[in-house]
């Protein structure tokens, strides 16, 4: 039963970015406040960032913004109760999404110290509590901290104890709102690091029976889907240049996994012609929305933004323009055009939607003569029509055929992980490579959120790399295979493989 008050579900996200698990909290207290989840207990470590609370303020940071970014410290405004503190990797982050039982806050909030100062004590600290100061203190230094919210007696957000944190970027702010406060961790007072996998086990125990639960379930993600932490520092410098070039990126767009990753890296796919998609695909995380007017300078801008980013290799997609005659097959040419007239040695690829099928559409990108000509297939034949209603099949398929019968490289990629079977990924290879299409993607599906169509399996590995060595094995040149490829990830590295 998912309202069995008697169970507790724990998941340890391990290291993932403040936003990002603050989504997931969203997410999963809208399911604990419908009663389709159980109570769960997050374990999470964020990578350095200072959260401000609903009472807090910029104030209370000595910093601006710009400085802690390049100390590689992020600044999250949060909806928790309090006001400023700081979280790293060796801090335990625990988030209940609990209902509670006994509807007295006061009550949820000692009992979440009490567990605290339990597994302090068993550490052999001396933990102690001061009357109206949340928190948990050890030898006059404050070594945890506490945050929640409540929405219609469901909680969330939590504690944070300083395992081997580094103090030291407690002195960039007021900590709690309270100059001065000094800051400790049981690193420092044992002398010693610890393990973080024994002080959640030991948390996990402790929280379970001072809240009255008989049984645990644990939870992981698959290790091969945790996404590493971003660089801020580079991943700021991409995301204020293409802001003020009034730019869009799939990779924001479509939230994309591997963003962090690739702006740090100083590159991302441009998507033109807006952030509103004409079409409605229960896979995509792009909105769907009446589109605006293509700009006609919005070409000059992506060539800038390639000139300023240094790319070697650049992917061009958009979104799909069902309402222009030609699908905006011009804005993907005047684009190809303005990154050859700046910068003429940038190789160029083109993630181009179907154009309906417009064959002089079609024709227009292709004799821009692009590097590499990427359409993507999505899912087999018999999951298309519930993956990307409003898209065809064989429709894709006679896209890549054209553009290969016109001499291009030609790439295409699949998602698993929607129900397919084996026989049906190997009837689609066939088919695409058919086509004349030699470069392949094959990734994960990630749902976006609850309202997209549901992962049915997570895929191992082991099982990308079976694919690509059957792939290889049947004529494609270029294949690549994991959990996280995506169509326009590591593009390069792909064009390369084609050569």
């Amino acid at each position: 039963m998912a309202n069995d008050p008697t169970k507790i579900e724990i998941i340890d996200l391990g290291l993932m970015d403040y936003e990002d698990c603050f989504e997931i909290q969203k997410r999963m207290l809208q399911e604990r406040l419908a009663d389709i989840a159980t109570d769960r207990l997050l374990f999470v470590s964020h990578p350095p960032v200072i959260t401000i609370g609903k009472s807090g303020s910029c104030h209370d940071i000595f910093h601006n913004e710009e400085d802690l970014y390049e100390k590689g410290i992020q600044i999250c405004r949060s909806d928790r109760g309090g006001k400023a503190t700081f979280h790293d990797q060796g801090q335990l982050v625990a988030y209940p999404i609990v209902k509670l039982r006994i509807k007295d806050v006061h009550w949820y909030v000692q009992t979440l110290l009490n567990v605290i100062s339990l597994v302090l004590i068993d550490h052999g600290l001396k933990p102690e509590l001061r009357p109206g100061l949340p928190g948990v203190w050890v030898n006059n230094g404050k070594i945890a901290s506490i945050g929640i919210s409540i929405k219609k007696w469901v909680a969330y957000h939590g504690i944070a104890l300083n395992v081997n944190t580094d103090v030291s970027c407690f002195d960039l702010f007021s900590p709690c709102g309270i100059p001065g406060q000094v800051i400790t961790s049981m690193e420092n007072e044992l002398e010693e690091q610890l393990d973080l996998n024994s002080i959640k086990k030991s948390f996990a125990e402790k929280f379970k029976n001072a809240f009255g639960y008989s049984r645990i379930e644990t939870r992981r993600h698959p290790e091969w889907l945790k996404i590493p932490a971003r660089s801020f520092t580079e991943t700021t410098k991409v995301s204020e240049l293409i802001q003020d070039l009034n730019l869009e990126t799939v990779c924001q767009s479509a939230k994309c996994p591997n963003l962090g990753e690739c702006f740090s890296k100083g590159t991302a796919t441009f998507m033109i012609m807006g952030r509103n998609c004409t079409r409605n695909c229960r896979f995509c995380a792009v909105e769907h929305g009446i589109p605006v007017t293509p700009d006609p300078d919005e070409s000059d801008r992506v060539a800038l933004a390639v000139k300023k980013m240094a790319l070697d290799y650049v992917v061009i997609t958009s979104v799909t323009r069902d309402d222009l005659q030609d699908g905006g097959a011009e804005q993907f040419v005047q684009t190809i055009r303005s990154i050859r007239e700046v910068c003429p040695g940038t190789l160029v690829e083109v993630l181009v939607p179907d154009f309906r099928g417009n064959k002089q559409a079609i024709e227009s990108v292709c004799q821009a003569n692009p590097d590499m000509f990427n359409h993507n297939v999505e899912t087999v034949l018999r999951l298309s029509p519930l993956v990307r209603p409003q898209a065809n099949y064989h429709r894709s398929l006679d896209v890549l055929k054209q553009a290969a019968n016109h001499g291009l490289s030609v790439k295409s990629g699949l998602m698993l992980g929607l129900g397919e079977s084996g026989v049906e990924v190997m009837e689609t290879l066939h088919e695409i490579l058919l086509t004349g299409c030699t470069n392949l993607t094959l990734g994960q599906y990630l749902a976006p959120s609850k309202e997209h169509i549901p992962v049915v399996r997570n895929v191992p590995p082991v099982e990308f790399e079976y694919w690509a060595s059957i792939a290889k094995k049947l004529g494609f040149k270029g294949v690549v295979a994991s959990p996280l490829a995506r169509s326009s990830y590591n593009a390069h590295l792909l064009f390369n493989k084609q050569a």
